[in-house]
């Protein structure tokens, strides 16, 4: 008798039953970390992106150098008789145009092409402005924001020395305005002051 009240014992017994509780949360904590592995990489490759964008907008200002370089020798080698009148084919103004801006020039038609950078793919154009009110004039007419150019000086900055005073030349400012134009439309402007 006793092995058969065993027998029903164990039938009677609750049986632990498999819900698949375990099983759902493993599969969200999956989806979960699917998705979290996916930002990451979106995250990577935006950083890449944005470091890629960087570097060819530092590329393109570096390579503006070469535009204001050109520009200061162009108007370096000019006299000032040359450079009293618009040359616009050449990219240079003898007035500074208080409405220029630069993002809203002929760039095309207006300026003078520096060339073609065939390391960075970059293109390089300047234009230069003249810091007078008008064109057609001298510099040593009272509209041109120009700096006196002496090489001799005492030491107080003042030129001269003792009684006798060096001749002192007028320099105009110029204004050289530079766009670089780069690989994925990288588009860069540098200005620079020379006198």
């Amino acid at each position: 008798m006793r092995s058969a009240r065993a027998k029903n014992v164990r039938m009677r017994a609750p049986r632990n039953t498999q819900r698949g509780v375990v099983l759902f949360i493993a599969l969200i904590v999956l989806v979960a970390m699917t998705l979290a592995g996916l930002g990451m990489m979106r995250s990577v490759d935006t950083n890449n992106l944005i470091a890629g964008n960087l570097a060819f907008k530092n590329a393109a200002t570096s390579a503006g150098d070469a535009a204001i370089e050109a520009a200061r020798t162009w108007i370096a080698a000019k006299t000032p008789g040359q450079l009293e009148t618009n040359q616009p084919a050449l990219g240079y103004f003898a007035n500074w145009d208080p409405t220029f801006d630069p993002s809203k020039f002929d760039w095309a038609g207006s300026s003078q092409l520096v060339g073609t950078d065939t390391v960075q793919n970059n293109t390089i154009r300047y234009v230069a402005h003249r810091m007078c009110n008008e064109s057609d004039k001298s510099i040593n007419a009272t509209n041109c924001a120009k700096v006196a150019n002496s090489s001799v000086g005492t030491s107080k900055g003042l030129p001269g020395y003792g009684n006798r005073r060096p001749k002192v030349n007028s320099l105009a400012f110029y204004r050289i305005t530079a766009k670089i134009e780069g690989p994925k439309f990288t588009v860069s402007y540098l200005q620079a002051f020379v006198y």
